[in-house]
């Protein structure tokens, strides 16, 4: 089983008698506003019914996962018609969290929004996915579980990276494999490195680029060393948030405009100023020149709350 943080006295009781189970605490939400009222829309439900089955009920990895050691993650689908017959175009918001150790905070480990899908779906059809024929027959349907087997294994990926050192490396390489084998057809996008600059392909690529391995010591930093911390060491949580931030600093002028740098950084505002909001003045303008520089679409909140 992956090493997860568990209060000691809990070991003794889930040791004689485990409660086992499946890695995600999944909540798909499929909207169909933007389709055509000529579809019938209990389409929709049926397929967001499917979607959470495919993702709560699959097994994703070979550990255990006790019922309060899953990873909590949403899936916002937001679909729009096209002229193709059940064919839809859409955008997938991921997000996923991490809860931080000895407290009720769940802080954020992913916050994306993915705008280069497209799939094909009949009611009830079924929600078959291989990692060996990730293709399927038909590439417009095979695509839809593509993509969301892809994000399941990417949380997984970089929740194990947040408890372990390189822990989540299996599963960067089963993402990757996802990529190398993805449904290929008119319309399909978002798994070739010239689809984009921020997309599915270059997302795995970072975290598997050896140049850029620092990365997984930063995401181990940020939540293992700093955010772990906080409730024995505040002042030493800090601390190493501010080393965490160094650390990307030497990165990003190493490797700028990167993709895995802006994704590190999304949905991670609000809780890097409430952490810094109580430090020293001089480690606060020094976080704050940080962190305008390698989170530009927060530039202006980090310059006016961090003074």
């Amino acid at each position: 089983m992956k090493y997860r943080i568990i209060i000691p006295i809990l070991l003794i009781v889930v040791t004689s008698s485990p409660i086992v189970g499946q890695e995600l605490n999944a909540r798909v939400t499929v909207n169909s506003s933007r389709v055509s009222n000529t579809i019938n829309k209990k389409v929709f439900q049926t397929l967001q019914n499917a979607l959470n089955t495919f993702l709560n009920n699959r097994k994703w990895t070979t550990d255990n996962f006790l019922p309060n050691e899953k990873i909590d993650c949403n899936f916002l689908l937001n679909l729009q018609s096209t002229e193709e017959v059940n064919v839809y175009s859409a955008s997938l918001t991921i997000q996923a969290a991490r809860p931080v150790f000895n407290s009720t905070y769940l802080s954020p480990i992913i916050n994306f929004q993915d705008e280069d899908f497209s799939f094909k779906y009949l009611e009830f059809q079924q929600m078959e996915f291989n990692d060996n024929r990730v293709g399927g027959s038909d590439p417009n349907i095979s695509n839809l579980t593509a993509v969301f087997a892809y994000y399941a294994y990417m949380i997984i990926a970089f929740d194990y990276d947040s408890y372990s050192l390189k822990g989540g490396s299996a599963y960067f390489q089963k993402a990757q494999n996802i990529v190398n084998n993805a449904p290929e057809g008119r319309g399909i996008s978002g798994w070739k490195a010239f689809d984009g600059i921020r997309n599915r392909y270059w997302l795995a690529e970072n975290m598997l680029n050896s140049r850029y391995a620092i990365m997984h010591d930063i995401y181990y930093n940020y939540y293992r060393m700093a955010f772990d911390k906080m409730y024995e060491d505040e002042n030493a949580g800090r601390a190493e948030m501010l080393n965490v931030l160094n650390l990307l600093s030497s990165f990003n002028s190493d490797n700028p405009n990167t993709m895995i740098n802006q994704f590190f950084f999304q949905g991670k505002a609000n809780e890097l100023i409430k952490l810094f909001s109580k430090s020293p003045q001089q480690d606060k303008g020094r976080a704050s020149e940080l962190l305008q520089k390698l989170d530009l679409t927060n530039a202006g909140r980090y310059k006016n709350e961090l003074k």
